[in-house]
């Protein structure tokens, strides 16, 4: 039984239904229904091989931060669904983003992800095509459909250490771009991957120019006010940080995301306080203005430096993710302390 029949028939075995849509129209360099020269295509994917036959027409990318890269390297007509998302689309890319079906804000059902007959799963973490997440990916594998895991997620990271993982290499963008490489080069598109490329590493050069924030501290908080979500070392905050040579005030942590009680918050009190500004609805405090009046009128944090002298710099979730939009965090976080006189 071909693959496309396996996934044929799980979906129908699971929901009963199977919509049929038509197949994506042309790539770029060539056509999306001819395999060209080089196919089949293998890419190292999270410990595992991730081989096309032919270019994807039929992807659908089950994070945002995935969702973006394939929609940055326009692909649009050969995407036929897209989940988990954490923040609106990026603006230039919402006319492309509104072209494909959105399965669901969080995670999709696996039948409702099948039904769309893929003939390629992306995904920005592990957890997304585990247990807990869409489904473990090799589910996804075992009907035939390749699927690709972004390597920002596992080199150099320990998933197993609890919570959100552990560092244990620093990532760099240079992981971010490996990503973009990569799927550029399952779709058979490499020229407009190296072109985005080509324009991320242009906007950083631009952001971090003659800046000197080497006196400066700062704090990544992510999301919940109960127990905060704050930055570790070596993350995508940590790209931002150096970039910009400032101070993460738990750069002695190696954890992507620990969660931290406000008291020790206090001890540490930051320079500068980067928020994310979140539009998803599933802990607390999720919005900056949320989390800003949180601090404010909490006692553990409202004698905070940069509380007092209001010095928060908002971020969407995805500029705190290892993504393209990473690049956005350091732009941003770059013109608020040159607002706030921090950076030269």
């Amino acid at each position: 039984m071909s693959s496309k029949a396996r996934i044929r028939t799980f979906a129908l075995c699971c929901a009963g239904v199977l919509a049929l849509t038509a197949c994506g129209g042309p790539a770029e360099e060539g056509t999306a229904g001819t395999a060209k020269n080089g196919y089949p295509v293998t890419v190292a994917s999270c410990g595992e091989k991730t081989e096309v036959e032919a270019p994807p027409r039929r992807a659908v990318s089950l994070d945002q931060g995935s969702t973006e890269i394939l929609l940055s390297l326009g692909l649009a007509d050969r995407m036929v669904g897209t989940g988990t998302w954490t923040d609106p689309v990026l603006k230039h890319l919402a006319k492309d983003n509104a072209k494909v079906e959105r399965l669901a804000d969080r995670y999709p059902a696996m039948e409702k992800v099948l039904a769309k007959e893929p003939d390629f799963v992306s995904a920005s973490f592990l957890y997304t095509v585990g247990k807990g997440g869409v489904a473990d990916r090799a589910k996804f594998t075992d009907l035939g459909v390749p699927v690709y895991v972004s390597p920002s997620d596992c080199a150099g990271k320990d998933n197993d250490a609890g919570g959100d993982g552990k560092r244990v290499k620093t990532l760099t963008m240079d992981t971010v771009y490996g990503e973009v490489r990569d799927l550029a080069k399952v779709f058979g598109v490499e020229k407009r991957g190296e072109k985005l490329i080509a324009g991320l590493k242009a906007r950083v050069t631009k952001a971090t120019e003659d800046i000197d924030a080497s006196d400066t501290s700062l704090l990544y908080w992510f999301a919940n006010s109960d127990a905060p979500y704050m930055a570790g070392c070596c993350g995508a905050p940590g790209i931002i940080t150096r970039e910009l040579g400032a101070e993460n005030v738990f750069d002695d942590t190696r954890e992507e995301w620990p969660q931290i009680n406000w008291e020790t918050v206090a001890d540490r009190d930051p320079d500068v306080l980067v928020i994310g500004d979140l539009t998803r609805k599933s802990q607390s405090a999720e919005s900056a203005a949320a989390k800003i009046r949180f601090l404010e009128s909490n006692p553990a944090t409202r004698n905070l430096t940069a509380v007092k002298k209001k010095r928060y710099v908002l971020l969407s979730g995805q500029a705190m993710n290892p993504t393209i939009r990473t690049v956005d965090g350091i732009e941003q976080v770059a013109a608020g302390l040159r607002k706030f006189g921090l950076a030269t």
